[in-house]
């Protein structure tokens, strides 16, 4: 069930204050400070509110940003295994992708293979940390190493590649390992957010596009982002989110609980003779296949009453997801499963 906290927030601000209350809204202030001063204590980084852009979680952000960054021809580099919807997004804005692998077992990210993946073409590469879906969490060292490419061939290029990062599951980090925004490290970035993990309320679109201070040309890339929202439909949040946003701020599912039960399921199925590595973060487990054929073993897993992702999927062949969103109990009458089926 939705955290009480959730419920309680869109209870309060349901119930209308004045005559507008339900008018369009663009960027509610209360919500862009309450971001900002997040951030600032956070990343110790001074956002400006009006820096803060409002978006329909980071879905709507990264859509709103290749459409304005990418003409036809232009090269989007992001890793593999990506998330879903990068290559399809990209293709959707006119550019081309290009797939740089993270390397098991660790899957951290490649700087020198996304340096020789960069051309003339390049307008930006998207980077999500915490990953999506290998759990892995970049270090400021990989991160400083990636601004200053960035920033070398940018000025090689004769024009700015920007930084995407996408950081969805920032908040969701375990074992006191430090999360580094990537935008800290390089001007030309923005940050994406959404509260959909955080919460458990995918649903419910909120989320935001942050620039930092660094970012040339502010002013200038708030009026483009806004028309940009108007033009594509209004895609703002809905304003009841945004009134609830600074409550929102406050509430997290349990990352202790959630660490407990990535634990629990990764040391069941290392004893049952899975091959897997250790997320710092997100919700995922990701899981070698004992077989070649990823699908086939979840199809034998759902014979088990298990239900996995296929890595073929989100271009990961030979390995499954697991969710550790699920209840304790659930997974322990999963593990059974698991261990028939291997």
């Amino acid at each position: 069930m939705p955290l009480a906290g959730f419920t309680a927030a869109l209870h309060r601000w349901a119930d209308p204050q004045h005559k507008d209350w339900f008018a369009y809204t663009m960027y509610h202030r209360a919500a862009q400070d309450a971001v900002a001063a997040s951030l600032g204590a956070r990343y110790g980084v001074a956002f400006q509110p009006d820096d803060i852009l409002l978006t329909n979680g980071v879905f709507g952000g990264l859509s709103l940003l290749l459409t304005l960054l990418v003409n036809d021809g232009d090269e989007v580099i992001f890793p593999t295994p990506p998330w879903f919807f990068y290559e399809s997004m990209t293709l959707m804005a006119g550019g081309t992708p290009v797939k740089v692998p993270l390397r098991p077992p660790r899957f951290d990210l490649d700087v020198a293979a996304i340096e020789r993946a960069l051309t003339a073409r390049t307008v930006a590469v998207i980077v999500n940390s915490a990953q999506n879906p290998t759990g892995r969490v970049y270090s400021a060292d990989t991160l400083r190493a990636l601004g200053e490419l960035l920033a070398r061939r940018s000025a090689a290029n004769g024009r700015p590649i920007y930084l995407l990062s996408d950081e969805a599951y920032s908040h969701l980090v375990f074992d006191g390992v430090k999360f580094h925004t990537p935008t800290a490290f390089y001007p030309h970035s923005f940050l994406m957010y959404t509260y959909g993990k955080t919460l458990l309320t995918p649903g419910q679109r909120l989320g935001y596009v942050a620039m930092p201070p660094t970012m040339p040309e502010r002013q200038e890339r708030r009026k483009l982002i806004l028309a940009a929202q108007m033009i594509q439909g209004w895609t703002f949040p809905n304003a009841l989110m945004q009134y609830a946003l600074p409550d929102l701020e406050k509430q997290s599912i349990d990352v202790v609980d959630l660490q407990r039960k990535r634990d629990r399921l990764v040391g069941a199925l290392r004893d049952m003779g899975y091959e897997l590595g250790t997320p710092e973060s997100t919700f995922y487990l990701l899981v070698r296949s004992p077989v070649p054929d990823d699908c086939a073993f979840c199809d034998r897993l759902a014979e088990h009453n298990v239900l996995c992702l296929p890595g073929s999927v989100f271009e990961a062949p030979g390995y499954f997801r697991v969710s550790i969103t699920a209840s304790h109990e659930m997974i322990e009458r999963a593990l059974p499963g698991f261990r028939s089926a291997r």
